[in-house]
């Protein structure tokens, strides 16, 4: 990795990457320099913020809000001090889940200076996996890592740095709280019911998971962490957690009537007296559905996934490219027909980034919509733009958010026919520009798959215009280029619908 160049024309060894994990239950952000391919870390930071706690009709509570932007205004002056190189923010469980996640998000984005990504369940998953991997010894053994959050809990199945099976399981130590242990009192039926719970869910997955085999176990985040650490320290386990020190453990809570009135246990730290019940609940549910003995723990998480796989994705080593390549052999797109059609959006996208203010992230955007625009044809050919927008939205890619998940089905959606106009509403003033214009440019690589350039020369000048563009030929190219002159003429009036201004001229 040393003087490796990115793929922004600098260096990723000694770069310092800051990754923030907002979590259902924790806010995280932990900021490293990159040496030797390994990530080393400078400063870490966590506050128990709950952001998931009492959350009614999936909507997050004021006070939570609040909380969490009060926590995010301390990581904002942590991040103002060390200057990172890139930063990259990630919500989970509560913020996949919430319908007001917005009141959250917006301030949040304003308040760091930096976008916030929701990401799925099976993307979490897979950073965590990520973050674990680069924690333990590189060998090729199967391993099963386990991470309980406070909304979720991520199951995968992995050996070395490539996870095989993902999943991500609707229980965690907070929603598990407020679902079964109502005003933190503590009951034999109460853990019962949260342990029947975690059993049956992770009953729907353990059939596949079994089948793989694993041969060791990893659990992740604090719940885990902080039960080995309270096991081993009441002498019930030598390291990991064990099944019979669980039991043990169990048998000790559950003397408790009240989480205030837990006894102190060494190793249960202040912040994980009140969801160390749940949590217990749920790793005892994992461990009898999944038959486990024993379970090590490791100190990676989401948040060092998150900050390799921003490291990956500056050496040329980005998992959504994987992820696009796969998603083309697998619906049978005709590769030459869009590598053309890419070819002619980064020619466009390189005339005019400057002046509309277009960044690297816009050009992959566009790029990998390019390369997918026809893959709608593999469910049908007609309205196949929406086809494609409708997989791109609802599958399982690995490396996107749900919002590049959004955007790039957008893109698809957009390549042809009548302009999307109400799919922009969402979105901010500044945002929609952003999408409107890339979609002007993919329509138009589009447009232009029947003519063959010359050593990646267009046939035309690219001239931006206050309202729009301009396109100037050479004098009778498009007397020549019947087809092409035709839908140019007739996508100037779409465009106009969008109030852009498509102007054709001959030099």
């Amino acid at each position: 990795m040393n003087n490796q160049q990115d793929k922004y024309g600098g260096k990723t060894e000694g770069m310092t990457l800051a990754a923030i994990d907002l979590g259902s239950n924790s806010f995280h952000m932990v900021v490293a320099r990159a040496s030797h391919n390994e990530m080393r870390p400078i400063e870490a930071f966590a506050e128990r913020v709950q952001l998931a706690l009492e959350m009614e009709k999936n909507n997050l509570c004021l006070e939570a809000i609040a909380r969490g932007l009060s926590c995010l205004s301390r990581f904002r002056q942590a991040l103002d001090t060390l200057k990172p190189d890139m930063v990259r923010v990630v919500g989970t469980n509560a913020l996949r889940a919430a319908k007001n996640s917005g009141e959250f998000i917006h301030p949040a984005e304003v308040l760091l200076g930096y976008p916030v990504e929701i990401i799925s369940g099976r993307e979490e998953a897979r950073l965590v996996y990520l973050g674990v991997a680069h924690s333990l010894a590189d060998d090729d053994s199967a391993r099963l890592v386990v991470d309980i959050g406070g909304g979720s809990t991520e199951l995968v199945i992995g050996q070395r740095f490539e996870p095989k099976l993902r999943e991500s399981l609707h229980m965690g130590c907070v929603t598990y709280t407020d679902r079964f242990f109502p005003a933190g009192k503590i009951s034999k039926k109460c853990f019962e019911k949260a342990y029947r719970a975690a059993y049956k869910e992770v009953l729907n997955i353990r059939k596949p998971y079994k089948k793989h085999g694993w041969e060791n176990a990893v659990g992740s985040s604090g719940t885990m962490r902080t039960v080995e650490q309270v096991i081993c320290a009441q002498g019930w386990s030598k390291e990991g957690i064990t099944a019979s020190g669980l039991q043990k453990l169990r048998k000790k809570l559950l003397e408790s009537k009240h989480m205030d009135e837990l006894p102190e246990l060494e190793g249960l730290s202040e912040r994980r007296r009140h969801v160390i019940v749940p949590g217990v609940a749920i790793i005892c549910g994992i461990f009898d559905a999944l038959g486990l003995e024993h379970m090590d723990t490791s100190p990676g998480a989401l948040r060092e996934g998150v900050a390799y796989d921003m490291l990956g994705r500056l050496s040329h080593e980005d998992v959504r490219e994987r992820t696009v390549s796969a998603m083309i052999k697998r619906s049978d797109i005709d590769e030459q027909n869009a590598e053309h059609v890419e070819k002619m959006a980064i020619l466009l996208f390189d005339a005019v980034s400057r002046d509309w203010g277009l960044d690297q992230g816009d050009k992959e955007l566009l790029s990998w919509a390019a390369r997918l625009h026809e893959v709608g044809l593999s469910v049908a050919h007609t309205q196949f733009h929406k086809h494609g927008q409708y997989l791109i939205q609802h599958s399982d890619l690995p490396g996107f958010s749900r919002q590049e998940q959004q955007a790039l089905g957008l893109l698809v959606r957009s390549h042809r026919q009548k302009f999307p106009i109400d799919d922009f509403t969402p979105y901010s003033e500044r945002q929609s520009q952003r999408l409107k214009r890339l979609s002007v440019l993919i329509r138009l690589a589009a447009l232009f798959k029947y003519v063959t350039s010359i050593e990646d020369i267009p046939p035309f000048i690219t001239r931006v215009n206050e309202g729009g563009l301009t396109l100037l030929f050479a004098r009778g190219w498009l007397a020549r280029n019947a087809l092409t002159s035709a839908v140019l003429k007739s996508e100037r009036q779409q465009l106009k619908k969008i109030d852009f201004e498509l102007e054709l001229a001959e030099r």
